[in-house]
């Protein structure tokens, strides 16, 4: 069972949250060190990481306050997805040279316990796409879209942040799956072309240019029924003022909002979904992880067969780690951000 039972010691850079940011996060409330790590024990392989995966939701982690996760530790090294290589095994179904899925990035080597590491093949796909397109955030595009906004074939769709891993995807498989209109907000010209151009959604605008419901309804004038939340803020408010009668808004993120010290307003027209009988609906993609399956059937095929675009955003280096991460906050990154080590 166990491919290389004792190895040199390995040591391995990762990143520490040294203390808890308050408003946007600074360099110094995190430290970059070297640590020794274990050999694998029983049911554990020692993987050494290709590809690590920074996303919005991390901001939360780092934060004490009671949420649906745990937050980081202060003075421990930060998790989040990785894709990469076994390096010692210990574990049964697992041998040297096998390429895993896991959820302990933001470090050069990990050792993983079984149970909590997926085999990918890397010659079905890049590695890098099961931390996107084909791996967590696709899946959140596809239940977000699917199940709790309840898209149906017809239906209008906005979706916020649409260049970014999420919502490039959310657009991209409700025109495959029969769209009649769907419209994109980004924070730049070229992400706004990108969306036309590549992505294929009808329209698609700036919102930096702009009022957001203005914008909103000279590219939707006859509304909108599903809108997938991205942003919060003018964008949630805007969508609302453009909802249709039995519209659905599936509330994936809100970061406009995660590095305020201070409550931000709700949106000031709520009444309306009243008349327009709307229903906003939050969800985490943890809670549906039983359409995985379903969701490698239907969108592997789209991707390989590049009816399915999708785009990366590589920042080369651990030692980049932190500032990748910052780079999504600041909405740099075109599609799914990765580090590649």
């Amino acid at each position: 069972m166990t491919d290389t039972p004792t190895l040199p010691a390995v040591s391995s850079r990762e990143w520490h949250l040294a203390s808890r940011p308050v408003g946007w996060p600074k360099p110094e409330d995190f430290a970059f060190v070297e640590a020794e790590v274990p050999q694998p024990g029983e049911g554990e392989v020692l993987v050494r990481n290709k590809y690590l995966s920074v996303d919005p939701y991390m901001r939360g982690r780092m934060s004490d306050a009671k949420s649906y996760v745990a937050p980081f530790e202060l003075g421990k090294v930060m998790q989040g997805g990785a894709v990469g290589e076994v390096v010692a095994s210990n574990a049964e179904g697992l041998s040297v040279g096998d390429h895993v899925l896991h959820f302990f990035g933001w470090r050069e080597y990990a050792v993983v316990g079984a149970k909590n590491a997926v085999k990918v093949d890397p010659d079905a796909a890049p590695l890098s796409t099961y931390l996107g397109v084909l791996g967590m955030t696709g899946l959140t595009a596809y239940a977000g879209l699917l199940r709790t906004a309840a898209f149906k074939e017809g239906d209008t769709v906005f979706v916020s942040g649409a260049a970014g891993a999420v919502g490039g995807q959310v657009g991209q498989i409700a025109k495959l799956k029969g769209a009649s209109r769907v419209i994109g907000s980004a924070g730049s010209d070229e992400k706004v072309k990108l969306l036309v151009e590549e992505y294929g959604f009808d329209a698609a605008f700036n919102y930096k240019d702009g009022s957001v419901a203005e914008q909103l309804r000279a590219a939707a004038p006859d509304g909108i029924d599903v809108y997938f939340d991205n942003v919060g803020g003018d964008h949630l408010e805007a969508a609302i003022g453009s909802l249709n009668q039995g519209g659905r808004i599936a509330v994936c993120g809100m970061i406009s909002v995660y590095n305020n010290t201070e409550p931000a307003p709700g949106p000031k027209n709520l009444a309306r979904l009243i008349a327009t009988r709307g229903r906003i609906e939050g969800f985490l993609v943890g809670d549906h992880y039983d359409l995985q399956p379903q969701f490698v059937r239907e969108v592997a095929p789209w991707v390989a067969s590049g009816e399915l675009k999708y785009r990366e955003t590589v920042v080369e280096g651990i030692e980049n780690n932190l500032e990748a991460f910052l780079g999504v906050l600041r909405g740099d990154n075109t599609g799914k951000m990765i580090v590649k080590l």
